[in-house]
């Protein structure tokens, strides 16, 4: 009954109804025309010919089609990967970064065995929204050189672009219209003779269809131990992009997805990529984000753009690269302005400052080093900080004397952790007439060693000034670290009162 479920479900991923279908083919013929400057772009700054992109594009749109955990998410080769490789491509060859790129694969398919996407339980929401507003910024960066000094004609279109992009949908949503914008103004482009720049000014695309081939290096431990450093970056960057990029396409589209299929799903098409001689990727939030407004939802679109990108490449090559770039860049501006999360402006004054200060330095972080990996990883660590230090102040001790002062009643409440320790040590103050000393440790609980070895501090000391301590009230989880950990305070693995 469940595999029967499952079959199901994964058959509406494909088609759920013709509307649908249709829609999916057209999102996935604008993703795949706007895949082309793209993967050059990448390819050029990995150090590497144009082809090596395009076909990663190629083949890792296709394969994720079918093994992805996140239907309508578009992935292909990307920037985050091109930039990590640079040195390897330089220092050892093309074929060394094909081996690299199988290993990634590898690499990913175990992340996915070990259920490493549950990790991204721990980027909060400001991590993520930092995250979209850098990558759209990023996006927007991107288009700059296609606007400076270039004349006023690609202005022009880039602007008709914009225009038809936005007013098209008011009219008709039979087809997307990005899509509309790129046929207009290539039409506009070709017959006027423009002076714009065009896809093939990127560089040559390739002709024919890709070769099934294994890498040509030699297969020994120093092989390894040169590929193997690249791979796990990359396998990581990978990661750690497409787990982001899947979570926003939740979001966009009101659905889940499945995070441990993605993560073996990007191993796959990686490792299948470099044996079509294709480099590394990941997921792409533009392009995920162009085809979800362009109506792509489902496997389809994602398949119909690796798919359609080969056939133009095999068949349509010339006439492709006749593509004005205006009209791509008009995409890209769209890509960026909706990407970009603006109520988080707003929300800059109307959530809490830890929250805005994680979202504000995320962003700052990627667009200064151009690094996905380490705006995320800054992000998370402050959160971090900043929980700590919130729940370090969840934290009191209260002090009660009896009417003679020889006895001592600490209440303690909270969490006693690392961060709350000092604190917890500094509440214990009693004078020189108190005889006996009572520790409720109710409503308190422990997290770790630092917690014990504190308490342990405690009740050393004051045994030591010569009064009589009780702890009572540990919860059975601080009983059983106390128990395996504390070196003067052992509970006897009871609950209620511990008499020492």
């Amino acid at each position: 009954m469940i595999a029967n479920s499952a079959v199901a479900r994964y058959r509406a991923e494909w088609i759920s109804d013709a509307a649908g279908a249709r829609r999916d083919v057209l999102a996935g013929i604008v993703v795949a025309l706007a895949l082309i400057p793209e993967a050059i772009g990448f390819s050029i700054i990995a150090g590497v010919d144009p082809r090596v992109g395009l076909y990663a594009s190629v083949a890792i749109a296709i394969v994720i089609a079918f093994t992805g955990g996140r239907p309508g998410m578009i992935s292909a080769a990307t920037a985050a990967v091109a930039v990590l490789v640079v040195p390897l491509v330089r220092d050892h060859g093309v074929e060394y970064l094909f081996a690299a790129t199988i290993l990634m694969g590898v690499v990913q398919i175990v992340a996915g065995l070990l259920r490493l996407d549950l990790l991204m339980q721990f980027v909060s929401r400001s991590v993520i929204t930092g995250f979209v507003n850098a990558l759209a910024i990023l996006i927007f960066m991107a288009q700059l050189p296609q606007l400076i000094d270039v004349s006023w004609q690609a202005y022009a279109m880039v602007a008709a672009g914009l225009a038809i992009i936005y007013l098209v949908p008011h009219i008709t949503r039979a087809i997307p219209s990005p899509l509309v914008a790129i046929l207009v103004l290539s039409v506009v482009s070709i017959a006027t003779g423009a002076p714009v720049n065009t896809v093939g000014d990127m560089g040559a695309l390739p002709q024919g269809l890709p070769s099934l081939s294994w890498p040509d290096v030699p297969l020994t431990l120093d092989t390894l131990w040169i590929i193997l450093p690249y791979s796990l970056t990359m396998a990581a960057v990978g990661l750690l992009e497409s787990l982001l990029t899947a979570q926003i396409v939740d979001d966009m589209t009101d659905t889940d997805s499945d995070k441990r299929r993605e993560c073996g799903g990007q191993g796959s098409a990686n490792i299948v990529a470099a044996f079509f001689g294709g480099m590394g990727g990941c997921a792409m939030i533009g392009q995920s984000v162009i085809n979800v407004t362009s109506g792509g939802r489902g496997r389809l679109s994602t398949f119909t753009a690796g798919a359609f990108l080969l056939f133009l490449l095999a068949v349509l090559g010339p006439f492709v690269g006749r593509i004005p770039m205006p009209a791509l860049v008009a995409i890209m501006i769209m890509v960026s302005i909706g990407t970009f999360s603006w109520n988080s402006i707003p929300n800059l004054r109307r959530h809490p400052w830890p929250s805005s200060v994680v979202m504000v330095t995320t962003v700052v972080v990627v667009v200064a080093t151009h690094d996905l990996a380490q705006g995320v990883l800054a992000g998370v660590l402050l959160s971090g900080i900043f929980f700590a230090g919130k729940v370090r102040r969840m934290f009191a001790v209260e002090r009660t004397l009896s009417e003679d002062g020889t006895t001592a009643n600490f209440r303690v409440s909270g969490q006693i952790f690392f961060a709350s320790v000092d604190r917890f040590t500094r509440a214990f103050q009693v004078e020189a007439r108190v005889a006996n000393v009572l520790i409720d440790m109710t409503g308190a609980h422990f997290w770790d060693i630092s917690g014990v070895a504190a308490l342990d501090k405690i009740v050393a000391r004051l045994r030591r000034d010569g009064a009589r301590v009780e702890v009572i009230g540990y919860n059975r989880a601080s009983a059983d670290i106390v128990d395996r950990f504390a070196l003067h305070d052992k509970t006897g693995v009871q609950m209620g009162a511990v008499p020492h």
